[in-house]
């Protein structure tokens, strides 16, 4: 039997095996972050072929598929599904160690039925055939996809000027879709793009014409949210800094002067960020929503892509740049007034966990076990070592009991076996500690720990 991917991958102890496979496998999914259309779920979209499916929206594997030497115009272009199938099929052996070649088969395999195969130039066509006659059966469209993953809870990522009509519509499903409160616009006062998203605000409202109306028209939409079930705000932070305190009087000057179309200061923008930041944690905490901040991400670094296909298309890179001191002072500004949120901080750069983790530990007030979390890891760092590396030091400068655990940060359906590669993970982790004797020889309280990381704590906070 070939040991890629089998049932024990990366479980290399008795404990782990048991652990995963009488534990983990088979608890449900809270998925409290990921950025699936909405849309599609409510109008149960189909698919005819794999290479839409799989290719469409995933960023991850247009990467690696430019890296291989693919072309963009079976990558993102104007070619056939299945060229844009069989060109990713071809590279797929040279896809070996990146995360990519793990998920693509555990996608293949757990979706449909194709255990045991692996995907390349020879097995294209069976591959091809096999998922064609899959996707035409009853329970392949976007709910049922969900629904072969045991997943309870989805948790989009909206604009505050979404109708969250899609989400109405899913209100009686069997699992929770739930929208994600995302004002990134509002925070970009120092783009072209600032003052005609704040104009379709103003009409969605009321009128805007300081700092104090603008927070007001967003905690508005806000409670439309809250009325639709959101759980949790997200905030995507390219570079987190502080910021000065100013008076509102500046923060409304920089207003006008964005609305206006003139140029507002790098201090300026500065500090509206942190202002607003603050004020909406402060919302946040009212409502007793989960604020997510995903910071230190450079983006969309390559010209070319960005001018022809846009944002989120494969170009962005860690941000190597400080954070604790801007983490530190904006959650003190917060915690002053005992008006911190729960928190989960996501941090691109790997070499920056322990500055989260500590600065986690230092608002932790004992209203809530782990009120401010470490998040998992991010993108890049969403692989085997990446995610290793965070639950250690986590583990070792914090607590990994209150550990939210995974989620797919994914625009794909196919997406939810990287819970599994968590869990299996998760699971040796666990079992090499039984067998090096850094836990004790208590079965039950093990047990616990992976139940709790891989799904009643994520369950707790956002179901």
């Amino acid at each position: 039997m070939s040991r890629f991917l089998n049932d024990d991958f990366l479980l290399d102890t008795p404990e782990a095996r048991r652990l995963f496979h009488d534990i983990a496998r088979d608890l449900p999914i809270v998925d409290y972050h990921n950025h699936l259309p909405p849309a599609e779920i409510a109008q149960d979209q189909r698919w005819d072929e794999l290479g839409t499916l799989w290719l469409g929206h995933d960023h991850y594997k247009w990467r690696v598929m430019r890296w291989a030497g693919v072309e963009e115009r079976l990558i993102t272009g104007d070619a056939d599904p299945r060229d844009k199938f069989d060109a990713f099929a071809r590279v797929m052996p040279k896809l070996v160690a990146n995360p990519v070649h793990h998920w693509s088969h555990l996608e293949l395999w757990r979706y449909f039925g194709l255990d045991g195969t692996v995907l390349s130039a020879e097995t294209a066509d069976r591959v091809w055939d096999v998922t064609r006659e899959r996707l035409a059966e009853p329970g392949y469209g976007a709910q049922g996809l969900l629904s072969k993953m045991k997943v309870e809870l989805v948790g989009t990522t909206d604009d505050p000027l979404d109708s969250l009509e899609h989400h109405a519509a899913l209100k009686e499903a069997p699992w929770r879709v739930v929208p994600t409160f995302r004002p990134d616009p509002a925070m970009k006062i120092d783009t072209r793009e600032f003052a005609g998203w704040i104009a379709r605000l103003e009409e969605m409202t009321h009128p805007i014409a300081s700092f104090d109306d603008l927070v007001g028209a967003l905690e508005m939409r806000l409670d439309h949210f809250v009325a639709h079930g959101c759980r949790a705000s997200d905030h995507g932070i390219d570079r987190l800094d502080a910021g000065p305190e100013v008076p509102s009087a500046t923060l409304d000057a920089a207003l006008d002067a964005a609305r206006a179309g003139r140029a507002v200061t790098g201090e300026d923008a500065a500090a509206w960020r942190a202002a607003l930041l603050v004020a909406l944690g402060r919302a946040y905490a009212k409502r007793d929503l989960v604020m997510q901040m995903h910071v230190n991400v450079l983006r969309s670094n390559r010209s070319r892509l960005l001018e022809t296909l846009g944002r989120d298309v494969g170009a962005d890179s860690i941000r190597d740049i400080g954070l604790a001191e801007p983490m530190n002072a904006l959650l003190d500004r917060l915690d002053r007034t005992g008006e911190l949120p729960r928190m989960v901080l996501y941090g691109l750069d790997p070499a920056r966990n322990p500055a989260i983790v500590t600065t986690a530990g230092n608002f932790q007030d004992g209203s809530v076990p782990g009120k401010v979390q470490a998040g998992t890891g991010w993108w890049f760092n969403d692989q085997l070592d990446g995610m290793e590396e965070q639950i250690r030091v986590l583990s070792q400068m914090g607590l990994i009991s209150t550990f939210l655990g995974m989620l797919t940060d994914s625009r794909s359906f196919l997406s939810f076996p990287r819970h599994e590669y968590f869990r299996r993970l998760f699971c040796r982790i666990v079992g090499r500690w039984q067998v090096e004797g850094h836990v004790p020889d208590d079965r039950q309280a093990m047990d616990d720990l992976v139940r709790d990381v891989c799904y009643r704590n994520a369950r707790d906070w956002f179901l």
